[in-house]
């Protein structure tokens, strides 16, 4: 990553366990597409909700050659599930991604 990695809690208290994740997690991403200019994580705790209880969400902005891929996952009750998901589908958009700039992706011709 060109631009070091920013964390970030809302609604929660910090935690090394939870910050050593999201760094494990994000020097992931680079072996899928190694010109991530820059990530941001945010996990936050919503609103409470009378049925539900607590609500994670962890939310994932990876700046891109040419764009941003912004992924927002939520879970009840663990934050590492919401971050688990989210870093799961900024994996699969990353290399759905990478594959579309390497040219991988057909292109259909147009119909008449």
């Amino acid at each position: 990553m060109q631009i070091p990695l920013q964390i970030s809690f809302h609604g929660i208290q910090h935690s090394d366990a939870l910050r050593d994740a999201i760094r494990e997690k994000a020097e992931k991403l680079d072996h899928y597409y190694s010109h991530i200019m820059g990530c941001r994580v945010v996990l936050e705790l919503a609103g409470r909700h009378k049925r539900h209880g607590r609500q994670f969400v962890a939310r994932v902005d990876l700046t891109v050659p040419g764009g941003e891929i912004v992924i927002t996952k939520e879970h009840a009750e663990d934050p590492q599930v919401a971050l688990r998901d989210a870093f799961d589908a900024a994996r699969r958009q990353l290399e759905d991604y990478a594959r579309k700039q390497r040219g991988d992706v057909k292109r259909h011709a147009e119909r008449t």
